[in-house]
């Protein structure tokens, strides 16, 4: 009778072990692999250098990320130490993912790329704040590079040609990627864009990449239509060759720092500045917008002709009527004048 008992006592103990073990288990199967994240599409939390505050990231789990349970997800990462060694990113958040996976991915930093873009950009200020709206990089930070000219110098640039340096297009890069780093990942970037190819053609021209870049931010400015670009670039290197100043309207609104002006007066035209083409020989100190690739090859790949001349046609479709002779180009002038007074 006694042994029984004890079978019995040591059956009850086994099946309770066994059901102890199968919470446990599931328990921390729950805690660990059961999807806890199901947003409808991919999302992506931040944390910021200055403010890791995890209560912050759970808050931004439930609001943006569809987090199901945050208090397991509490669990987990107290038991990893994750909130004491919490590290800056952006990190994406996927349909069905775990708390393992997430916070395996927070641990580590395994940050989730994002797409730098910046086009159509006039000025070093305007770059800086387009890039601090996509990164975690402070506008301020920014603008300090651009007007450090040992740091230029230092990479082969001075503050007035440093825009030339930024290539527009669409980067991947890490959201929290310091100042410096993405100066150094722009400047690779342009050693990659400015090919032994196109270093040769701008040889031919006799201008080096930088003189480029600031041949086509004119070209750029002076027309609205891109499929002139290549006729106008050669309209200026013409005028280079024949020592002739360049008069690019463009150059004065950048000394005047207004670019909506529509009409360029005598007045204008007498601002003291070194980008003011039509008191200074040759190119200016630097760009005078952000040049984009398309501007670059233009310029390289120039049309040869014979213009030394280009106004704005009458019909103020933006694009422009060319001249060889100075009579010409007047007679083009006025049709444009007249268009413009008939207007008021």
């Amino acid at each position: 009778m006694m042994k029984k008992v004890v079978k019995r006592l040591i059956w009850c103990i086994l099946a309770l072990i066994i059901l102890l073990a199968a919470v446990c288990g599931g328990g921390i199967w729950y805690i660990l692999y059961k999807p806890n994240f199901k947003p409808s599409e991919r999302k992506f939390v931040y944390i910021y250098e200055d403010v890791k505050d995890f209560d912050a990231l759970c808050q931004q789990l439930q609001d943006s990320a569809a987090c199901i349970d945050v208090r397991s997800f509490r669990i987990l990462a107290d038991y990893r130490k994750y909130p004491a060694n919490m590290k800056s990113g952006r990190y994406a958040v996927e349909p069905e993912m775990n708390n393992n996976t997430l916070i395996n991915h927070l641990r580590l930093g395994q940050q989730s790329p994002i797409r730098l873009i910046f086009n159509n950009i006039r000025l070093t200020t305007d770059l800086a704040e387009r890039l601090s709206q996509q990164l975690m990089i402070d506008e301020d930070d920014l603008l300090a590079l651009f007007a450090d000219s040992l740091y230029c110098d230092s990479i082969g640039f001075t503050t007035a040609t440093i825009g030339a340096m930024f290539i527009p297009n669409t980067y991947e890069v890490y959201w929290n990627i310091s100042p410096k780093k993405l100066f150094d990942r722009m400047k690779r970037e342009y050693e990659t864009f400015w090919t032994a190819e196109r270093r040769r053609k701008a040889e031919n021209i006799r201008l080096n990449p930088v003189e480029i870049a600031v041949l086509a931010s004119i070209v750029e400015e002076e027309t609205a239509a891109p499929d002139e670009y290549s006729r106008v670039a050669g309209l200026y290197i013409n005028r280079l060759r024949k020592g002739m100043l360049l008069q690019a309207d463009p150059t004065v609104k950048y000394a005047l720092g207004d670019f909506s002006l529509r009409r360029i007066l005598n007045e204008h035209l007498t601002v003291e500045s070194p980008y003011n083409t039509y008191l200074n020989p040759g190119l200016p100190p630097g760009p005078i917008r952000i040049p984009s690739p398309r501007s670059i090859d233009a310029v390289l790949n120039y049309e040869h002709h014979n213009y030394l001349y280009m106004c704005a046609k009458e019909d103020f479709s933006g694009r422009h009527n060319f001249a060889v002779t100075l009579a010409e180009h007047a007679r083009n002038a006025d049709r444009y004048h007249a268009a413009l007074n008939r207007l008021r």
